[in-house]
């Protein structure tokens, strides 16, 4: 329904009906349910329209995943098709597109013969290669292996196990966590833990996991996990001796080295895959998001030969998971379609043409006192904002920057997603020089006038 078709009772009765039975995602009810919900009713290209009419650029490209942008007139006659043949197999099989999208997936992947088990979203994934890792390693005869070693702070899914991995404050730990999850400090770009040296300080942050895995005995550990670019810690960007130095450390104590690539994976930092650009193999990768750039739910977990040729055999050997919703077909066909314009337009190479355009404009955003550091790799980028750039001290929590900012670009017609003092930036992968024109003069004027509210 066009928005300028819809009466403005109904649009109350929809913000009434959500206040009373909706329960959003990892957002405060009170906080969306007094401003009124934002409820979304088009979209196009870069753009979406909101309920009351306003059309506003997508920042955050959904959340992380909008790759190929919204409209794709061609990802909706492909579900259609799929649905009108037969929309879900039966258990003991499969439906064709299902089959079709885990060889093109594997054809992008470093391994050509990799295996793709597929699932329903990014936290499942993670979920399935913890668990894929673990049985790897009792088939292999490394049987006391149960420990996962993953970075503190990062964000691997909302489910109870991923949730134990990291223990990102954004999803909520709480106890017990999963038995044998171990963190290690987190790797920081722009406030360096290490050395001031980059690559110094990315090769010391790495090993900690080597450190970790002395500790804690090579025979009991797993696993280790880490995103290719973590979101969740302010887009921080290793340099790729950083990646280099967890696959060695993975090689020498015989650990599954797992890449969750849920949002750097198709595109996002410039290659098909993170790792890609990061120059390493990963034994697992996790994906989603823009797999499908977000017309249908759908996740995986692809898995070397290395490590899938390990569950052929008997049935022992079989590896006993199960996602009702995993690989289905009208998802597995919108993936298919994607993944089809991705190639056909060359979008990861537009990641990373247009994400250097990105980052020059964001570098002129340092006129301003409070912009401490601006980062990113293809079209995730993030500004950090802090109260001195000397000492790169944190601004107040008083500044309530997290209420200001996605506010104040909401009203100049942006959408953000948690922008407090990281705001961070993940626009559809066809994104032009003027909308990112348009992005950049919106967080400009947005960045001045809090700078005007705290008097700097």
């Amino acid at each position: 329904m066009a928005t300028e078709t819809l009466p403005g009772e109904q649009i109350e009765e929809l913000r009434a009906i959500a206040g009373e039975h909706l329960f959003m995602h990892a957002q405060q009810t009170t906080t969306w349910r007094d401003a009124g919900l934002k409820i979304f009713t088009k979209g196009e290209g870069s753009w979406v329209t909101d309920i009351d009419g306003n059309r506003l650029l997508d920042a955050m490209g959904g959340l992380w995943y909008k790759a190929a942008g919204y409209g794709r007139k061609e990802i909706a006659d492909a579900m259609y098709e799929q649905l009108m043949a037969i929309e879900s197999a039966p258990a003991p099989g499969a439906c064709i597109s299902t089959v079709q999208l885990s060889g093109k997936v594997a054809d992008l992947y470093h391994d050509k013969r990799a295996r793709v088990f597929f699932v329903s979203g990014g936290s499942e994934a993670v979920e399935t290669a913890v668990k894929m890792a673990k049985k790897y390693q009792q088939l292999t005869g490394k049987g006391m292996a149960f420990k996962v070693i993953s970075r503190r702070y990062s964000y691997h899914g909302g489910t109870a196990m991923a949730v134990s991995l990291g223990r990102s404050p954004a999803a909520d730990p709480m106890g017990p966590e999963m038995p044998g999850a171990v963190h290690v400090p987190n790797y920081y770009q722009y406030k360096k833990t290490h050395s001031e040296d980059p690559i110094e300080n990315a090769v010391r942050s790495a090993n900690e996991f080597e450190l970790a895995i002395v500790h804690n005995g090579p025979d009991t550990v797993a696993a280790m996990i880490a995103e290719p670019v973590s979101a969740a810690t302010g887009v921080q960007v290793p340099p790729k001796e950083y990646w280099q130095r967890l696959r060695e450390i993975a090689d020498k104590y015989d650990v599954v080295l797992i890449a969750d690539e849920v949002i750097t994976g198709f595109g996002r930092i410039g290659g098909w895959f993170g790792t890609d650009v990061m120059g390493v193999k990963p034994d697992i990768t996790t994906v989603a998001k823009a797999l499908t750039s977000g017309y249908a739910p759908l996740g995986a977990a692809i898995a070397t030969a290395k490590i899938a040729d390990a569950f052929i055999g008997d049935d022992s050997r079989t590896f006993k998971h199960l996602i009702t919703f995993g690989g289905h077909p009208v998802a597995a066909a919108a993936g298919i379609k994607n993944l089809e314009i991705m190639e056909r337009e060359d979008l990861p190479g537009a990641s990373a043409t247009m994400g250097k355009y990105l980052l020059e404009r964001l570098e002129t955003l340092y006129s301003h006192p409070i912009v401490g550091d601006v980062r990113g790799i293809g079209l995730l980028a993030a500004v950090e904002l802090v109260s001195d750039r000397d000492t790169k001290a944190a601004l107040p929590v008083s500044a309530a920057l997290a209420t200001k900012i996605p506010k104040k670009l909401y009203d100049k017609k942006i959408v953000s997603f948690r922008a407090g003092d990281v705001i961070a930036i993940c626009p559809p992968l066809i994104i032009t020089r003027d909308e990112v024109d348009f992005l950049v003069g919106a967080l400009d004027e947005t960045i001045g006038e809090v700078e005007a509210e705290m008097g700097v």
